[in-house]
């Protein structure tokens, strides 16, 4: 294989390592840095870890993980997995990890591997790998697994991971806006620690037999599958997905993307070059909405309710609340996506979005006026000029002056309550 590109990758990575902080490092995608820095302070996570070191507890403590691979795993230690025990300490030197890991292996038949991230300073990290993969993998292969969790730590995902799951314990309800960007942060996460996988082999085509043993639990030499078909097959599930047909939707990305992802990490000759090349694959795993109808339901939520909040000439923050919250079920970046809205042509993206959600789907039309009318009362005041927009808008899809007048009479019994202003 052609590695065109790695030293001066590697000569990048090996210069720049060195000056990495704590917010970011020579091997980040910066969109992920974004997204794990915004949902930290939405979780206000200086003070919540401040609160759990008080009081030394959390959803996943050092104390549950430590007694847990303690008990039930084997711990790799020099004199008992001699090999092992230097491969994963030949990775850890050359990735440039300071702080303390302990690797342990697992008697389990999935294909997996994890790392969880120290609470205390000075406890070691935890990376564990699945006794499975000993089966599966060579030894170049679980070099690159190795460097991938280490990855993680490297990264601090997994500390990020860890406050998540302490705010939001199983079966606790997230909100849908935080729903899809920690979903993004962990499949950009994944995409960061392919990288490090990659600097701890070296070579593309043992992480890609990696990740095709991962996903289908075959030795590709007993198959006889060679790496030149495995790329042929990821680039032609990789255009699927380039054609705006499929999703990424569980934690981790496709392999089709994570593929080409390392792809034009090991041939990239300036970080420039892969942060370009890597728009097209992120853009992917921003998809929210599967199909033209979400795209036109998105335009209307945001154009509608611009319009309607603007009737009175005073847009209040409960409705620019209201229509964010919409939006977080098709959008990724809700309020980015009101803002370019909003600097555009506001009434013509209405009309195109009306024209194409009735084109698509007739039976919108009750749910949009609703839409309009939980705009209206957002803001817990409801005024004659946004009364008449509704009537007009009723009249320009069909309905009758009867027909919105119930609707709002609905609505009103339904979900209305005066602001504290007016009863006060």
């Amino acid at each position: 294989m052609n590695n065109n590109g790695k030293s001066c990758l590697w000569n990048w990575f090996k210069s720049s390592k060195d000056e990495a902080t704590d917010n970011s490092h020579p091997l980040s995608i910066e969109l992920e840095r974004q997204i794990g820095e915004q949902i930290y302070n939405a979780l206000q996570g200086n003070i919540v870890e401040e609160v759990l070191r008080e009081i030394k507890t959390s959803s996943s403590s050092d104390a549950y993980w430590r007694s847990n691979m303690e008990g039930h795993s084997l711990k790799v230690e020099k004199e008992l997995l001699p090999d092992f025990y230097q491969l994963c300490h030949e990775v850890k030197e050359k990735l440039g990890v300071k702080d303390k890991v302990d690797f342990y292996i697992t008697g389990d038949s999935s294909v997996n591997a994890f790392s969880v991230a120290a609470e205390s300073e000075g406890e070691p990290h935890i990376v564990n790998i699945n006794s499975a993969l000993f089966d599966l993998m060579t030894t170049d292969e679980l070099r690159f697994v190795v460097g991938h969790e280490l990855g993680h730590l490297l990264n601090k995902d997994t500390a990020l991971a860890r406050l998540i799951q302490f705010v939001f314990p199983p079966n606790a309800e997230v909100p849908v806006t935080l729903q899809y960007k920690i979903r993004l942060h962990e499949q950009l996460a994944e995409l960061v620690a392919d990288r490090y996988g990659y600097m701890a082999v070296e070579n593309l085509d043992v992480c890609v037999t990696a990740f095709f043993k991962m996903a289908s639990g075959l030795d590709l030499v007993k198959m006889n599958v060679s790496i030149e078909a495995l790329l042929a097959d990821n680039n032609r599930r990789l255009e699927y997905f380039l054609k705006d047909k499929g999703m990424s939707r569980a934690s981790h990305p496709v392999n089709p993307i994570r593929v080409q992802a390392l792809n034009l990490f090991a041939k990239s000759k300036s970080k420039e070059d892969l942060d370009k090349g890597m728009e097209e694959l992120i853009a992917i795993l921003l998809k929210v909405g599967d199909c033209e109808q979400d795209e036109y339901t998105a335009k209307f939520i945001a154009s509608a309710g611009l319009i309607v909040a603007n009737a009175d000439d005073n847009i209040a923050k409960d409705e620019i609340d209201l229509i964010i919250s919409q939006l977080a079920s098709l959008k990724i970046f809700p309020r980015q996506f009101l803002d370019e809205i909003a600097k555009g042509d506001v009434m013509e993206t209405f009309n195109d979005a009306v024209t194409n959600l009735l084109r698509i789907n007739p039976g919108m039309r009750d749910g949009m006026l609703r839409y309009m009318i939980a705009i209206v009362m957002s803001d817990k005041i409801i005024a004659k000029d946004e009364v008449e927009l509704l009537y007009n808008f009723g009249e320009s899809i069909g309905l009758s002056k009867i027909e919105v007048a119930n609707a709002i009479a609905e609505s009103i019994q339904q979900s209305y309550v005066p602001s504290l202003d007016a009863i006060c």
